[in-house]
């Protein structure tokens, strides 16, 4: 006798092999968000290291310029001692223009103390932007070896913080 095929084997076999491609079709595009947000977070990434770079360079150009209103500052100390101790005519008034001098250049000295400050804060709160993107970044990409969504829901948040940092940064 033979054996009489049953239709609903088939049918069966068919909705199990659609099932499949629908879920790999939806692996596929879920794959896909997490590889363009990860994307995203290192372009963050890099920018905010070319930016905290800059402003790191910014610091020491500064620091330096201070440097050298400090030099120039006891330079002019030290002419105005040397006039002090051996008198000439008209020392008074070039000792005076010294010390006049000095408070200018006191102030130029701390501007750019500041202004080397100022950078390197910016410089700081960028270099975490960095971090924060970095950490999302391997998060991302355990989520997508894993096939865990949680894992790059995880990342996305990680993401957000080192986008705060990225703003406070230029701010």
């Amino acid at each position: 006798m033979e054996e009489i095929e049953v239709p609903t084997e088939h049918l069966h076999e068919t909705i199990e092999e659609r099932v499949e491609e629908a879920i790999e079709k939806k692996e596929k595009s879920g794959s896909m968000y997490i590889a363009i947000s990860t994307a995203l977070m290192a372009v963050f990434a890099a920018l905010a290291s070319l930016i905290a770079g800059h402003h790191s360079d910014e610091a020491v150009i500064d620091q330096i310029q201070a440097s050298d209103q400090w030099a120039l500052y006891q330079a002019k100390g030290i002419k105005a001692e040397i006039r002090a101790i051996v008198p000439t005519p008209g020392a008074d008034t070039t000792i005076a223009r010294y010390k006049e001098e000095q408070k200018e250049i006191q102030e130029k000295a701390r501007e750019h103390e500041i202004a080397s400050k100022k950078h390197l804060d910016s410089h700081s709160v960028l270099a975490r932007a960095v971090t924060m993107f970095q950490i999302a970044i391997a998060i991302s990409a355990i989520a997508i070896l894993t096939r865990r969504k949680p894992l790059w829901w995880v990342s996305i948040c990680i993401s957000g913080v080192g986008l705060w940092y990225f703003v406070s940064g230029l701010i």
